[in-house]
């Protein structure tokens, strides 16, 4: 642990507009707590679902931790930074609050040896427990806030940049993985082609080229016409299908099908990008749009990494800084996002030591000392430091479900 003095100023000076942080403050506090019902809700809709999946389809363990490298689904380089910001400005805004409440800060810090570091503002715990709960609520929930509030600057930042420099290759349904063997792979199609027609029929969904290929039958020949970005052409290529039994060993009724051997991305690359610089205007509405744009690195688009790059070509005032400096500042923009969107959601758990843990115990003793006027201090304290832990285990327990049950 390092420490230091160093700073107490800055937040004196940022704090000192008290009735502005008194607002802001109020305002994290009922986003916090919306956060905690959804996150709870979240947590109970996956037990269920939990309990009805095969265990070939649990999670593992690694995927509990929102820590990149450890979390497959998170990526070492972009991960570390954005955990970084996250965490320093999620540290900070509890001293901002913390200054505007008068609520004393004794010292900043960061954690070492804590994947990938840990930092802190360690406020006078004296002050913060005289301090009245409104005001202690406030500084609680500055944390929340403030991921919240920087996962939607980045994701605007990220809408901006991509909204005038990228423009998709062509219209079709774009090539996420080839079967090793197949036909397709045989004919030297590749993981970013995008596949513009079958037979003539054009196929600007994912939709329209399964209906094409599925009237195919094995041995029958059929021309597809793709974009190849490697030489940044249209090709017409015939292919002869396979039979899909030597590939698939799935459903027997479908064995003797014609197979291609391609699997294309859940997204068009228009779809794609409407989908990163809007995605609450997507066709499906917008809660189906926000939660494609939160779970695609679930389809190893992180937005856009390796293969995927291809679907695109850049344009606009930014294309001077090349492709592979674009994509990392689009990448970068879009993990910064969604780790700060992860840290406000997690944070705001009724789960101790976390800034909803401390939410849910004063709200918990304010709603007791309502209900139960006689009480003292000491038997709220007590009561409500029950309740957090109770909370807590709950908790726990709800996220351990996830992972045991699926094998029960």
């Amino acid at each position: 642990m390092m420490k230091t003095k160093r700073g107490r100023s800055l937040l004196d000076r940022v704090g000192r507009f008290r009735r502005f942080w008194s607002v802001v403050g109020s305002i994290g506090v009922a986003l916090a707590f919306a956060a905690m019902a959804v996150v709870m809700i979240l947590l109970l809709l996956d037990a269920v679902v939990a309990a009805q999946i095969p265990a070939s389809q649990a999670p593992s363990a690694s995927e509990a931790l929102g820590i990149p490298g450890v979390n497959p689904i998170i990526p070492v380089g972009y991960g570390i930074i954005a955990l970084v910001v996250g965490i320093v400005l999620h540290e900070l805004a509890h001293g901002v609050l913390a200054r505007s409440q008068n609520i004393g800060v004794k010292s900043l810090g960061i954690l070492w040896f804590v994947v990938p570091v840990g930092a802190f503002v360690e406020q006078d715990d004296e002050e913060m427990n005289r301090a009245p709960r409104r005001q202690r609520r406030r500084v609680a929930a500055a944390g929340v806030l403030a991921n919240f509030v920087l996962a939607v600057a980045f994701f605007v930042a990220l809408s901006a940049v991509l909204s005038g420099s990228i423009a998709p290759n062509a219209n079709g349904a774009a090539i996420a993985e080839v079967v090793a063997g197949s036909p397709a792979a045989n004919a030297s199609l590749v993981p970013g082609d995008i596949i513009t027609a079958v037979n003539g029929t054009p196929t600007p969904d994912n939709t329209a080229l399964l209906n094409a290929l599925s009237a195919g039958t094995p041995g029958e020949q059929v021309n597809i016409t793709y974009y190849d970005p490697s030489s940044s052409t249209t090709v017409t290529r015939p292919i002869v299908l396979g039979e899909r039994g030597a590939f698939e060993s799935g459903d027997p009724t479908h064995a003797h099908e014609g197979f291609l051997g391609v699997a294309p991305l859940f997204f068009t690359p228009a779809q794609l990008k409407s989908n990163l610089v809007n995605p609450f205007a997507g066709s499906n509405g917008p809660l189906i749009g926000a939660t494609d744009w939160i779970v695609l690195p679930l389809a190893g688009v992180e937005p856009v990494a390796g293969p995927t790059e291809s679907f695109f070509h850049l344009t606009g005032p930014l294309a001077g800084l090349g492709s592979g400096s674009f994509w990392i500042l689009a990448n970068i923009l879009y993990w910064l996002a969604w780790m700060n969107f992860l840290l406000g959601l997690s944070n705001a758990l009724p789960l101790i030591p976390l800034d909803g843990g401390l939410l849910f115990r004063d709200f918990v003793a304010g709603l007791a000392s309502r209900l139960k006027p006689a009480w003292n201090a000491a038997r709220l304290d007590q009561f409500s430091g029950s309740a957090t832990v109770a909370s807590s285990i709950l908790v726990v327990l709800l996220i351990v479900w996830q992972f045991v049950a699926p094998h029960l």
